[in-house]
């Protein structure tokens, strides 16, 4: 009994510790964005707007859990891949110099993203999660963490997958390769800043790295939907033919979808009568 209490007591510690890594986080991302939406706002804004404090929630969740949650079907994947060099490819892929290695792992990651994302927007189980997000009716840059937790680990598996499958990504005694933390870490800070009420645009650099436009766009709840799935390469979106970029901004943000107002009935998904999409 005695050992249990201590794997117990080291457990809570580590929690903790991480909740206070989050915490420190989530100041800095406080003194960094709330200036940025008040001097260059989009749109008029209270800090302190509704479903906030569900948003922050939100916030501490999807830091802890799918991390977590990933590490097994990642692990389990490096692992069952290693020894196996199909023609010769991962060999290949190994002698990669960093400089080309890592802009490919981000590229190849926003691929799989891309086709998760777009997924969550086709198939009505799927949607029925990803609503959740899309339910935000004015942006900011803490609408980022308004996620079911099975949506991001859905979407971020149709990413990571394939940085393993080319033999990009290794396994590592940490569970997951520290270049593939790197592009999620990367990518999460990049989330937050094109979610953001802020007005900036980046001229021709729009159609090479994501801005608040390009992904504001994304949120619209009007003909203009299902577009611009792409979260770091609008070229992505350009391939697949789902790019729409004008020079104005999305008249509404939202979904048709009824979501839950509360965090329990988002977790539970629990006022979606069907799993279908309301357009």
């Amino acid at each position: 009994m005695g050992g249990l209490y201590h794997r117990l007591a080291i457990h809570a510690e580590v929690f903790a510790y991480h909740v206070a890594q989050l915490s420190v986080w989530l100041i800095l991302l406080v003194a960094i964005f709330v200036p940025l939406e008040k001097l260059f706002a989009l749109h008029p804004a209270k800090i302190f707007r509704k479903q906030i404090a569900i948003d922050l929630a939100w916030y501490f969740i999807n830091s802890l859990l799918p991390a977590a949650i990933l590490v097994i079907p990642l692990s389990i994947l490096a692992n069952a891949l290693q020894g196996i060099n199909p023609w010769g490819l991962y060999s290949k892929v190994a002698l990669f110099p960093l400089w080309l290695k890592l802009p490919l792992m981000f590229i190849i990651n926003d691929i799989g993203a891309y086709w998760g994302h777009r997924a969550s927007h086709t198939f009505p189980l799927l949607w029925r999660f990803h609503a959740i997000h899309h339910s935000a009716e004015h942006m900011d840059w803490l609408v980022n963490t308004r996620a079911h937790p099975f949506d991001i680990v859905f979407t971020r598996l149709a990413g990571l997958t394939p940085l393993y499958l080319l033999g990009l990504a290794r396994s590592s005694h940490a569970g997951i390769d520290p270049w593939v933390a790197l592009v999620m870490i990367l990518g999460t800070l990049w989330s937050f800043f094109i979610h953001a009420n802020i007005r900036w645009r980046l001229g021709p650099m729009e159609w090479v790295l994501s801005s608040p436009a390009f992904h504001h766009w994304h949120h619209t709840n009007d003909e203009h939907r299902d577009h611009n799935f792409a979260a770091m390469f609008p070229l992505v979106d350009r391939l697949f033919g789902t790019a729409w970029l004008p020079k104005e901004w999305p008249p509404v943000y939202g979904t048709s979808t009824k979501v839950a107002r509360t965090l329990k009935g988002q977790l539970l998904t629990e006022t979606i009568p069907t799993p279908k999409r309301e357009d």
